[in-house]
């Protein structure tokens, strides 16, 4: 007998079988939804190490304006978006966010801080948790747990002020949120619960509300940023493939200093915050022809996502090719490597104790690392000092016994020396190896998604995100696909993302074509068939043989779905006598799933018609509708029962099933 006992069977319920035969009918019209009118477009990126706001009104939609500049900010780290980070009081209360939480928590006595609730590059854990929920929670860096759901809130909510202030302030009066527009930005390659989370911190935090979801967008970053790249005119990026010089620098500058040079030229022009975005298609893209494919790899902090998009022309509409994928390759691997450098160096038993005892030591040598590694470049030949904390010196020595630099002398770390300025002093090679492990993995990835058969005669790679900026990944993507593709990197490459998701949601009907992450249909009975069917499956009901827990599928893993687009199948109650009809809907990665009992499969939808009180002028064989909707990233359900026009609608949910 199958390992996973029936669901229906112990649920007693007749359930419903296929009205045969089963039909598809595709719809587009479906989506009568009016058009809410606001003035304007609010995107958030909110990535793993450092977040943004930008915006633009409806009126004059080729103008994006980014977020005024943010008080605090590092030395050799430009300062358009925030840290990621956010501060409770010790009675669990938001403090502070970015920059202002990171320096007040870093400003108390140590005695106190331990008490307060600091979070960094929390983003991840939506990620990495496989059962995500509402009660999912976050660790402090004090250890001490809090909702993740609250946390997001907090931090979205905190965004949400800020913007709408911004705009009260620019326009003289006050700006209410029913006025706004909010796309919020996430990876690709995250799983559906991961997006749903997103919604709910994001009405939680009182952007949108389930009455009024149209308010707010999830968009995917990768699509965001192909979005604006389509807009780029030919001096706004760096094409490290063109052997002609770009800009007026030669090829063998362009890697490093043409990337300096070109800023420096940016920042001159860029006293303002606001973008022009021409409304003109770039000149990049004036050489793409319809059918052509070009590959957007989005490398932040925490996760790097690959998007393969094809060109329909004439509108230049884009088309999904092959589902996202991508991993947990971002940047913040290379911070993983240097603490496990110092974990060799010092003991991991030292680096644990430290990081909980002096949690804010700990970010101050994260930071200082952080701006070395924005300096790491294939071609270095000077060292790169980091200064460590004096509390890291001074706990070591008390930890130990002895001093920090006996331990260097003593490790067989041959490339890290100890300055006499009190500094570890890196040669460049020791750092490119902390970068080698991640850029490997983006690498190999990449190298997995051009052989697979969709992604052939890809004409562009287009780099984006933060992690983008590192020479080392941009020399290592074009020594591996230089000669397959052009590569091209957006100039304000950390910003691309951002600008992009306020196009997104001026024009959400750009995206025309997505891959479905995964499978989708319902459970029902069907004819037992002897020698078919196997025989633990099998349900005698008022004298009827039936197959119970039988999957019948919406839509396949990968397949290509419209936005918008409707599926629809015909079902009749098992049992004609039936007043409540329960529909459950199920989802697997899976392409081909024969019965919901199988592993992976899981359950993330109801719709409980009650057709009680209808006349009883009923066909004998009722006829139920059931229409599923593939929206950005939600679906929603639907259930007719066609006698009596009686729906019912449902959103699917991965969180609380």
């Amino acid at each position: 007998t199958s390992a996973y006992s029936s669901p229906a069977k112990s649920l007693g319920d007749p359930g419903i079988t296929p009205l045969s035969p089963s039909h598809i009918v595709k719809d587009s019209d479906a989506d009568d939804a009016v058009e809410q009118l606001f003035l304007v477009v609010v995107a958030i990126d909110f990535g793993t190490t450092s977040s943004g706001y930008a915006y633009s009104f409806t009126k004059e939609p080729e103008c994006i304006h980014v977020m005024r500049r943010w008080e605090g900010g590092d030395p050799g780290v430009s300062n358009q978006k925030t840290p990621t980070t956010i501060l409770l009081t010790p009675e669990r209360k938001f403090h502070s966010f970015g920059y202002a939480a990171r320096d007040f928590y870093h400003d108390l006595d140590p005695t106190e801080s331990k008490h307060w609730l600091y979070f960094e590059k929390f983003k991840m854990k939506l990620h990495t948790t496989g059962n995500l929920t509402m009660e999912t929670d976050l660790t402090a860096a004090n250890g001490k747990k809090v909702k993740a759901l609250e946390i997001f809130a907090y931090a979205l909510q905190f965004f949400k002020e800020q913007a709408l202030k911004e705009l009260s302030d620019q326009g003289g009066s006050d700006f209410e949120n029913t006025e706004v527009r909010w796309v919020i930005t996430v990876p690709a390659i995250w799983k559906q619960p991961a997006k749903q989370f997103m919604r709910q911190a994001a009405y939680k935090a009182g952007m949108a509300s389930p009455d009024n979801p149209e308010q707010l967008i999830i968009a995917l970053e990768p699509e965001a940023a192909s979005i604006y790249c389509r807009k780029l005119r030919l001096h706004q990026m760096i094409d490290l493939s063109s052997r002609a010089p770009v800009n007026g620098y030669s090829p063998s500058d362009t890697i490093g200093t043409g990337f300096t040079q070109g800023k420096e030229h940016v920042r001159r022009n860029r006293q303002s915050r606001t973008f022009m975005v021409e409304n003109v298609i770039g000149e990049i893209w004036s050489e793409l022809e319809e059918g052509d494919r070009y590959i957007v790899v989005d490398s932040g902090g925490g996760t790097v996502d690959m998007t393969v998009h094809q060109i329909r022309l004439p509108e230049g509409h884009l088309k999904e090719l092959y589902k996202a994928t991508g991993g947990p390759y971002g940047s913040l691997g290379v911070d993983y490597e240097f603490e496990k450098l110092l974990c060799k160096i010092f003991g991991e038993d030292f680096i644990e104790q430290f990081k909980i005892k002096r949690p804010a030591a700990w970010v101050d040598l994260m930071i200082a690392f952080e701006s070395r590694k924005r300096a790491a470049a294939p071609d270095r030949t000077n060292p790169l000092n980091i200064t460590l904390p004096f509390s890291f010196i001074d706990y070591y020595k008390k930890f130990r016994g002895h001093s920090v630099e006996h331990a260097l002398r003593k490790s067989n770390v041959d490339f890290v020396k100890w300055s006499s300025q009190g500094m570890l002093r890196m040669s460049p090679d020791a750092m490119n190896a902390l970068f080698k492990p991640t850029i490997d993995q983006i690498v190999q990835h990449l190298s997995e998604v051009f052989d697979k058969p969709e992604v052939t005669n890809v004409k562009f790679l287009f780099l984006v995100g933060g992690f983008a900026e590192s020479p080392l990944l941009q020399q290592a993507v074009q020594s591996a696909f230089g000669s397959r593709c052009r590569v091209i990197i957006p100039q304000d490459v950390g910003l691309t993302i951002l600008k992009g998701a306020v196009l997104f949601g001026l024009d959400p009907a750009v995206i025309k074509v997505r891959r479905s992450p995964l499978t989708y249909g319902v459970g029902v009975l069907n004819r037992f068939v002897e020698g078919k069917h196997p025989p633990e499956k099998l349900l005698v009901k008022d004298g009827t043989r039936w197959c119970t827990d039988v999957f019948d599928k919406f839509i396949s893993a990968d397949q290509s779905v419209a936005l918008g687009e409707t599926v629809t199948r015909s079902y009749t109650p098992a049992k004609p006598s039936q007043l409540v009809i329960v529909i459950n809907i199920y989802s697997s990665e899976q392409d081909n799933v024969g019965f919901i009992t199988e592993p992976g499969v899981k359950k993330c939808g109801t719709l409980r018609l009650d057709l009680t009180g209808t006349d009883a002028a009923v066909p004998n064989r009722r006829e139920i509708k059931t229409l599923m909707q593939f929206g950005d990233t939600e679906i929603k359900a639907m259930a007719v029962d066609v006698a009596t026009s009686k729906s019912v609608k449902v959103g699917i949910d991965f969180l609380n099933y």
